[in-house]
């Protein structure tokens, strides 16, 4: 599979309807804004449906964006690269992929990859979920996308193998266990469009791991799906299917006043429901805002002992090194992921900044070391992403 970094430019997209679109709004500067969304085969209605979610990103002003079923890279690099202040990643378009948009002046990207790709979890995944590791602020967040299997018949049927809801209740428990084992004391985020109700009966219920354990574990639109019919997020099937669970780390931000979930109802924005799922899908985001107590800015945060960080990271073809001491004596030695060095660069004087331009490198994970004085004082991971 290919995998993609599309840098974003600041293009102008045409606005797209006659409705209310610049009235919706949902991010704030002073909050964690994140949202799922299945955009439902991407573009289902070509450039049309490009225009329409391009302003939508826009006036939400979230964060990150965990995306479902982008059927066109095409299309998606295009969208992507008439966004302001945004930067994609696309893993690969088949199967209806997975992606994320994030807004580049507050998150920093530590890593990027799929988990459970082997055929042996194909029936509990039949598409790997994507973890994205950030730094928003002074905080590392853990972000999991996912799309399960759809569709069934509501009843859970442990004794088949290929019933629907058992492979679902086999990717919930296979995900519990890597969190478990991998990120027990970090904030994650699991989110995406689980196929299923969260408010199901305890026999029938696919999550109940994650229910069962309330002081590791919330879904965070718990109220939403045992609410009305009317904010949930499957409309053409009334069911609430796109979830966002968080871990107990994130509890107390969840409980801040200013926090929130929601399903966004771009339907009410235009002219309807046949507007929106003609045009752009047949599943509404659903969202979370965070307040979380940051004190820096992204270009101030402290990524690596204080000592150096870089920017963007995964990156397409060249990344920006950021040096807090003031030494002269410093370069940085890029090495491979098996350990072999295959390039230096060198500080320039008066510069705090080292850039690499990684054009004639393979794609891959590199490390970057820190030398100050000919002595190791740091390093970082590096994902180049072409």
């Amino acid at each position: 599979m290919s995998s993609r970094l599309i840098p974003l430019f600041f293009l102008l997209i045409s606005s797209v309807s006659s409705g209310q679109i610049e009235d919706l709004s949902f991010g704030t500067p002073e909050t964690f804004d994140i949202m799922t969304w299945n955009i439902e085969q991407f573009p289902k209605n070509g450039q049309t449906t490009v225009n329409y979610v391009s302003d939508i990103i826009q006036n939400l002003e979230m964060d990150i964006i965990a995306i479902q079923e982008v059927d066109n890279i095409n299309y998606f690099d295009q969208m992507v690269a008439g966004l302001s202040l945004y930067e994609g990643y696309l893993e690969s378009e088949w199967f209806a992929g997975l992606a994320y948009i994030y807004n580049s002046e507050v998150i920093q990207i530590n890593d990027l990859y799929e988990i459970y790709t082997t055929s042996q979890y194909w029936s509990a995944f039949p598409r790997s979920p994507m973890v994205m590791d950030l730094n928003y602020y002074d905080h590392r967040i853990i972000i999991i996308n996912n799309h399960y299997k759809c569709c069934g018949d509501g009843i859970f049927n442990s004794g088949d193998s290929g019933d629907e809801e058992t492979r679902r209740y086999q990717a919930n428990l296979l995900l519990k266990t890597y969190i478990d084992e991998n990120f027990s004391d970090e904030n994650v985020i699991l989110l995406g469009d689980l196929n299923d109700d969260i408010a199901e009966t305890s026999q029938n219920n696919v999550f109940q791991m994650f229910i069962e354990d309330a002081g590791n574990y919330l879904f965070a639109d718990y109220e939403i799906a045992t609410g009305t019919s009317a904010n949930w997020s499957f409309p053409n099937w009334p069911s609430h299917l796109d979830h966002v669970l968080i871990t107990n780390e994130l509890f107390s931000e969840f409980e801040n006043e200013e926090s929130e979930v929601k399903t966004i109802k771009i339907d009410d924005y235009l002219s309807g429901w046949s507007e929106y799922d003609q045009n752009i899908s047949d599943h509404r985001p659903v969202a979370l805002k965070l307040n979380m107590d940051v004190g820096l800015s992204v270009n101030d945060v402290n990524y690596n002992d204080a000592i150096f960080w870089n920017t963007p990271n995964p990156f397409k073809t060249q990344t920006v090194f950021k040096l807090n001491d003031l030494a002269e004596d410093q370069k940085i030695e890029i090495y491979t992921a098996v350990g072999q060095k295959i390039t230096t660069l060198y500080k320039l004087f008066g510069l705090n900044t080292i850039t690499w331009n990684a054009e004639n490198f393979t794609n891959g994970i590199y490390i970057a070391k820190l030398i100050i004085n000919n002595q190791q004082a740091s390093s970082k991971k590096l994902v180049l992403m072409k």
